[in-house]
């Protein structure tokens, strides 16, 4: 099974946008991200922990702040024709929930979540492999995440 066939439709924001405004576009898609694109090109991602993280805990005001200045600039995808394992597994090397999809020709089409891949394939460890990935602490912290816990240990529930 191929990524577009669980991918849902897109909606993009512009870097210029305010915060406020992609807020309300999130409250209303119900989605935790938005691709963001400027002169039919992708330029970033912004997500809700973007805007509460880089934007709310920095003291910028939602209504006059931009995107450009909470978004996350690094941009991962996928093509639109590739498995949806091989897709998971992207996911949880780069340790991301939320992907936007491409067409070979590296045009938006969609996006795609973990929690998409789980519905797709409830019998399969796709997801649950992928999520395992994006939630690990990293072994190669050299502090530990938790109190108790050794260097390089997995907390609880981290076991994968």
């Amino acid at each position: 099974m191929q990524i577009n066939e669980i991918m849902r439709d897109v909606e993009l924001a512009n870097p210029t946008d305010t915060i406020q405004t992609a807020a309300k576009m999130m409250a209303d898609l119900d989605a935790g991200a938005l691709p963001v694109g400027e002169n039919d090109r992708l330029v970033g991602v912004v997500t809700d922990r973007d805007i509460a993280v880089r934007g709310a805990a920095a003291g910028l005001d939602p209504a006059t702040a931009t995107l450009r200045e909470v978004m996350t600039e690094t941009i991962r995808y996928c093509f639109e024709d590739e498995a949806i394992e091989e897709v998971a597994d992207k996911m949880g090397e780069w340790q991301i929930r939320r992907l936007p999809v491409l067409s070979r020709e590296k045009r938006l089409v969609g996006i795609v979540s973990l929690g998409d891949i789980a519905v797709a394939l409830p019998e399969h460890d796709a997801a649950k492999k992928a999520l395992c990935g994006v939630s690990r602490s990293g072994a190669q912290r050299a502090e530990p995440a938790f109190a108790g816990q050794k260097p390089g240990e997995a907390a609880r529930g981290e076991e994968c």
